[in-house]
C-alpha cells in the first residue's frame, strides 16, 4: 500500500476517534459539503445531520480490523474495513475525494451490519 492510500486509511479512522467525533472543529473538515451516508441503522445522512446528531452524540469506542483502500481515480480513494461495539460487526465502506490543490474529505460512508450468527 502506497503512502497517500494509507493517509486516507488514517483519516477514516480520525473520524472514529472520540475526541474528534466529540468536535466539529475537528471532523468538520475531513467531511466533503456533499456527503452523503447509509449509515447501519438504515439511516440516511448528509454533512450537516452527521456533524448535528452522529458528532455530538456520546459514543463507545469501536475496534477496527481489516482495513484496506483502493484508488478509484486520482483523486479518489475507496476504504474499507470491519468495526465491532460490543455484540455488534459492521462492515465499513467510505469513498474519499480530493478536490485539485485541496485536501482528502468523505464524500459518502455506508455501514452494514453483519447478521449474528445462530
Amino acid at each position: 500500500m502506497d503512502d497517500e492510500l494509507r493517509a486516507v486509511i488514517d483519516l477514516e479512522l480520525r473520524l472514529l476517534d472520540l475526541e474528534v467525533r466529540r468536535s466539529r472543529e475537528l471532523a468538520g473538515p475531513l467531511i466533503d459539503p456533499e456527503f452523503r451516508e447509509f449509515g447501519a441503522s438504515g439511516r440516511e445522512w448528509d454533512r450537516e445531520s452527521v456533524l448535528a446528531v452522529v458528532f455530538a452524540a456520546d459514543h463507545e469506542p469501536l475496534v477496527v480490523s481489516d482495513e484496506a483502500a483502493v484508488r478509484l481515480a486520482e483523486d479518489v480513494v475507496l476504504v474499507t474495513y470491519r468495526t465491532r461495539r460490543r455484540e455488534r460487526t459492521t462492515l465499513r465502506s467510505s469513498i474519499w475525494r480530493r478536490e485539485p490543490g485541496g485536501p482528502w474529505r468523505v464524500l459518502f460512508h455506508q455501514g452494514t451490519p453483519v447478521p449474528t450468527q445462530m
